[in-house]
């Protein structure tokens, strides 16, 4: 837990365990996340994540913390606020609410669900689950 807080504050963002991969959103405050979903409107609004669209549309999403993390375990990880520095609040709000239910470019290894919440918070696309995902598949072939 990022700073050893259990309860998220408007800018934070939220690491949810996916069994297998791991979705991100940002905290918006009053129990709200933004994050990315499949742009598929007959589609479920779960997350976008390796298994389910590697390439193409996503949708931002304004949904209730609760609803998108479902039974996952999930966590405040601003992992890269020792690396780098976060935006004002109000202006990473502001940025969030400027793509709610907008359609925005998804490739699981360019343009993710972790790189979007990153450029909200850092104004810097960051991600670096693509390549633990790809040391971990090494480790497994390697053992």
């Amino acid at each position: 837990m990022a700073h050893g807080r259990c309860f998220p504050e408007p800018g934070d963002l939220i690491e949810i365990k996916r069994p297998f991969y791991q979705h991100w959103a940002l905290y918006l405050g009053d129990g709200y996340v933004i994050h990315v979903t499949p742009a598929d409107e007959g589609a479920p609004s779960s997350s976008v994540g390796s298994s389910s669209v590697p390439i193409g549309k996503a949708k931002v999403k304004k949904e209730l913390l609760k609803e998108v993390v479902k039974g996952d375990y999930w966590h405040i990880n601003n992992k890269y606020d020792r690396s780098h520095t976060p935006l004002p609040i109000a202006e990473i709000i502001r940025q969030a609410q400027d793509y709610i239910d907008k359609e925005v470019p998804f490739h699981v290894f360019k343009n993710n669900c972790e790189h979007f919440v990153t450029k909200l918070r850092y104004g810097k696309e960051l991600s670096d689950q693509v390549k633990q995902a790809l040391r971990n598949l090494f480790l497994c072939v390697v053992s």
